[in-house]
């Protein structure tokens, strides 16, 4: 086994970092990563905005709800960009509204997250921890203000880097025989019996977002989380006709 994959099988999500600044040779490194990542038919549908004014990164942590957000190091917002190539377009004489319709959306965010994907193994490569941050849409529409984002533009994920300050727990994943499968989809008798034993490792899973406290059964956590919508996120796809993507037949 390689130290690649040794990296990648010990992923952590770190939420404090030391005060050691990252280089710039090191951030070169990690950006140039992002941008060979591979992209949809070459077109480079997705940009990133580095974030270095701490009241920006103030307000991300209040629109996230997620305090410790305003401490990372570094934090990178990965975006759907359509709005360079519409533009490259537009001085050719050239525009149209297939260029920016809801495949061409797909494409762009589907490019940004394997951009952040790759940024951040590169990342924990060379020691440093990361942390994903979703909770940009939480609002994406303010988001979207506060970044100065033009239209046919959004945001994706979030990434927060610096040196590790913390070593939580390596959290349990549900088995590969719940999650893989051979030519067509596979069901279950029962799916509840299928993950009795991972409900127990959930259960003696310790998350320190939580005072240390042990975490709610993976079957509980389905309930709290995908059974619940977060306030404001039943707006993204207003917000996303609000950006000028062409959405609709």
């Amino acid at each position: 086994m390689n130290e690649t994959i040794k990296t990648q099988l010990e992923h952590r999500t770190i939420r404090e970092f030391t005060d050691k600044k990252i280089s710039n040779d090191i951030l070169k490194i990690l950006l140039d990563v992002a941008n060979q990542t591979a992209s949809s038919n070459g077109m480079q549908n997705s940009s990133i905005i580095r974030i270095t004014d701490q009241n920006i990164k103030d307000e991300l942590a209040k629109i996230g709800n997620q305090e410790y957000m305003r401490r990372c190091p570094e934090l990178f917002i990965f975006i759907v960009d359509l709005y360079r190539n519409y533009n490259i377009a537009k001085e050719m004489g050239n525009e149209n509204n297939i260029m920016i319709n809801f495949d061409k959306f797909i494409q762009g965010f589907t490019d940004g997250v394997l951009q952040s994907q790759n940024f951040t193994i590169a990342a924990e490569s060379l020691g440093l921890g990361a942390n994903f941050y979703g909770n940009i849409h939480n609002d994406t529409k303010k988001v979207i203000e506060l970044l100065k984002m033009p239209k046919l533009t959004y945001p994706i994920v979030g990434v927060g880097i610096g040196y590790p300050n913390q070593k939580p727990q390596l959290k349990p994943r549900m088995s590969l025989s719940n999650k893989l499968y051979t030519n067509s989809y596979e069901f279950k008798v029962s799916y509840l019996d299928s993950i009795k034993d991972y409900d127990k490792e959930m259960r003696d899973y310790y998350d320190l977002r939580d005072s240390n406290k042990r975490s709610d059964a993976f079957s509980t956590q389905i309930l709290k989380k995908q059974g619940s919508i977060i306030k404001n996120r039943e707006k993204m796809f207003d917000t996303l006709e609000e950006q000028g993507f062409v959405i609709k037949k």
